[in-house]
């Protein structure tokens, strides 16, 4: 297999493009996205499939997915970039009642092959109305699939496989993975949605990560490796389907769990799972399931507050150490474990 250096967004740019080449029903709609939008996502696909495949759209967010959703039922292929997850809020109609239910509630008669991109996240300096972290909300709705990845080569695969889905696909991606280097196959090869994929193996305890937080559990890992700790991480991919077998095997395994996500902690990927892990797993855990999300609040604009609100390495692995010595008697090193930097 060869590698190339790419990014995250170049891995997107090149999707997209490699899709248009091979089914000209795929079409992209968005704001500003024949300029290639705020991160260059669509960046010259106007260019080589001119502005009737790429075309910009009024700022209106429910009128675009609404056109999208016709679209889809109409034979074409649309993929539509919503760029910031929070501005989702003004689309929920269509995309909740129209573009989820349209199967179901046709009797199989009706399909919408459509594909929303979205971008969510903090640490940008953008504020309580442009770096939310949504996502659960759209694992709630049955007919929707919702796909998070966390790395270049999963998000080309992911959205290779999005696109060709017969059914909506919400693709979340976050901003702060846009520009970072990394090591990608490169000819893309389509993933399967529901598959998770195991990133470290390890004895101790199971992380279960999605997106941004993917690469902090790998760090938190390394870090806590050397106080004895063999931390087991999985990035799920997809939300839904989500790949729960996977996960409760390797907690039976493990005995112990962490999810991390980005989103504030209450009602995210983290309550779900940890709820489907105690019925699937209950009998092998040795400690209670440990959440690692972002405080209650909206996101803060001031920048050592955005940090702050961020959760990252040190909040895995406060989690971890938590989980560890849950059950064990007091004194039970001679050396206590730590979660700072070593």
């Amino acid at each position: 297999m060869t590698l190339v250096e790419t990014t995250f967004v170049k891995a997107i740019n090149e999707t997209l493009a490699h899709a248009m080449r091979i089914d000209e029903r795929v079409i992209v709609l968005g704001e500003d996205v024949a300029e290639g939008g705020p991160y260059t996502a669509t960046a010259g696909l106007a260019e080589e499939f001119g502005t009737e495949r790429v075309r910009n759209t009024p700022i209106s967010e429910g009128a675009v997915c609404g056109v999208a959703v016709g679209a889809a039922q109409a034979g074409l292929r649309p993929v539509v970039e919503i760029m910031f997850i929070d501005f989702v809020t003004l689309a929920l109609d269509q995309l909740v009642n129209q573009a989820a239910k349209a199967h179901f509630m046709s009797g199989g008669q009706l399909r919408v092959p459509l594909v929303l991109r979205t971008q969510g996240g903090a640490g940008q300096r953008g504020g309580a109305q442009h770096s939310q972290s949504l996502e659960a909300w759209l694992t709630h709705i049955p007919g929707l699939k919702v796909v998070m990845p966390s790395c270049a080569a999963d998000a080309a695969g992911l959205l290779a496989t999005a696109i060709a889905d017969p059914n909506p696909v919400v693709f979340v991606e976050n901003k702060a993975l846009y520009f970072r280097r990394e090591q990608a196959p490169e000819a893309t090869e389509p993933l399967p949605l529901g598959l998770a994929r195991t990133l470290r193996h390890g004895e101790d305890i199971t992380i279960i990560a999605t997106s941004r937080l993917v690469e902090a559990a790998i760090d938190a890992a390394q870090r806590l490796a050397a106080q004895g700790i063999d931390m087991e991480v999985i990035d799920p991919r997809t939300l839904v389907p989500l790949d729960i077998e996977t996960i409760a095997a390797s907690v039976r395994r493990t005995g112990r769990a962490v999810v991390a996500h980005e989103a504030v902690t209450a009602g995210g990927l983290g309550a779900e799972s940890t709820a489907q892990l105690q019925e699937l797993a209950f009998d092998s855990l040795e400690a209670p399931i440990g959440r690692v999300g972002a405080p209650f609040t909206p996101v803060p604009v001031s920048p050592p507050l955005e940090d702050a609100y961020r959760p990252g390495v040190e909040e895995i692995c406060a989690a971890v150490v938590a989980a560890i010595e849950w059950d064990k008697p007091e004194g039970w090193i001679s050396a206590p474990l730590t979660v700072g930097a070593q």
